[in-house]
């Protein structure tokens, strides 16, 4: 049987953490979209007060996933909340326990740290990660809806304008 081990991701992660990230763009029918490059994972994972952490999974010692995640706040709650930016198991070795340890490893960080909740994006027509997800027990927020500013939206609203096109 395999060696599954996870481990807080290392600054010499950020070449395979990058090929992860671009494998997920590619399954997300996005593989232009990434601009992230090994600097820029160095500089945001590693920092002196990170705000952004990782936990890589291998299989007998080889890369095999990888999840990234921060820190939110719910008024609500008056307690942070764990984030999962980005979950990714390489597909050939899906099937394999990994995405659920990684699960797992995140929840029970989010239980530790004394977390309010646990959560994520899916895309709407991702079906294995939505059954994997609601396997896990995650229930879909179905009323609610994402909203996001970027690029020279997000420019145009900080300099006093709207955003609007």
């Amino acid at each position: 049987m395999a060696q599954l081990t996870l481990r807080p991701a290392e600054p010499a992660d950020c070449a395979q953490i990058l090929a992860f990230i671009q494998g997920l763009a590619e399954y997300e029918r996005e593989p232009d979209a990434v601009e992230a490059t090994e600097a820029h994972l160095e500089r945001t994972l590693f920092a002196d007060a990170p705000k952004v952490f990782g936990i890589m999974a291998e299989l007998d010692g080889a890369p095999a996933g990888f999840a990234v995640y921060f820190y939110n706040y719910s008024t609500w709650l008056g307690r942070h909340g764990l984030y999962l930016e980005d979950l990714f198991v390489d597909p050939a070795l899906r099937g394999r326990g990994v995405g659920l340890a990684l699960l797992r490893h995140l929840a029970g960080i989010a239980v530790a740290e004394g977390c309010g909740r646990f959560e994520w994006m899916v895309l709407d027509w991702n079906e294995p990660a939505i059954e994997f997800y609601r396997a896990a027990g995650a229930l879909p927020l179905d009323e609610w809806t994402v909203y996001r500013l970027s690029g020279e939206a997000l420019k145009a609203l900080a300099e006093g304008g709207t955003g609007a096109p």
